[in-house]
């Protein structure tokens, strides 16, 4: 199975230049032979807590929200399954959310990040209570969000609950940011025999500058397949669990 990480620059609050974006990076993905594309954190609208949280109902999206029809339908089209990260809607407030949507376009699962920042609390996010899983083609997969990964326990119930991948949708900036995803991710996978793709943003985002380097990581914890720093594109790795 070929697995897909997607970076890019996302405008600020623009959701439909946004969704365009990543349906084209839907498309690539299935014209590149992968299963399965992975945006990252708050793609929708880019990492703007304070205004997401300011007008909730332009900002936060329901997983049949029309606006995210674009990227079902790339979904439908390519024959791609995508994990998709946006804000959530929840009784309690915004949520950091993602929907994965199947090769049909229809969603299989809504993952709430469980592990909101100190800063996102702050700003008016809720943490959502449980883990995120799916099932692709066999392969079953765990759903991690950024602040998640520092959490081993997240991991460990992904690996005892039968997961081969996990997949990190996350924001990670330069200097501390870069540091911080080399000494973590290679280490769930190999502590766990994981698989483990994180998506970043690369460039401007809200308050950061995104370090790219979007990646996958082999059981082992060994590099498999790495992105950029300074350009958008797809990572692509093939795995076999």
């Amino acid at each position: 199975m070929i697995i897909a990480a997607a970076q890019f620059t996302a405008r600020p609050c623009d959701v439909a230049a946004n969704v365009t974006r990543m349906a084209g990076m839907v498309a690539e993905a299935g014209e590149r032979g992968a299963a399965l594309v992975v945006l990252p954190e708050l793609a929708v609208t880019g990492y703007e807590l304070d205004a997401i949280t300011g007008d909730p109902d332009r900002l936060t999206f329901a997983p049949d929200d029309p606006r995210l029809g674009p990227l079902r339908a790339a979904c439908r089209t390519a024959g791609v399954a995508a994990a998709v990260n946006c804000a959530g809607r929840a009784p309690a407030g915004p949520t950091i959310s993602t929907f994965v949507y199947g090769p049909d376009g229809e969603l299989r699962t809504r993952y709430d990040k469980r592990h909101v920042t100190d800063t996102e609390a702050a700003a008016g996010f809720t943490a959502g209570t449980e883990d995120g899983r799916f099932t692709l083609d066999g392969v079953t997969f765990g759903l991690a969000i950024c602040f998640d990964a520092h959490f081993p326990d997240l991991a460990r119930r992904a690996a005892a609950d039968g997961c081969a991948v996990l997949l990190a949708s996350s924001l990670y900036g330069r200097g501390g940011g870069a540091r911080e995803r080399m000494e973590i991710f290679p280490a769930l996978a190999r502590t766990n025999r994981l698989h483990v793709l994180l998506a970043n943003h690369v460039g401007p985002a809200g308050p950061y500058d995104a370090c790219g380097l979007s990646a996958v990581w082999g059981r082992d914890g060994r590099l498999l397949a790495e992105g950029s720093g300074e350009e958008e594109g797809l990572v692509l790795s093939t795995i076999a669990p």
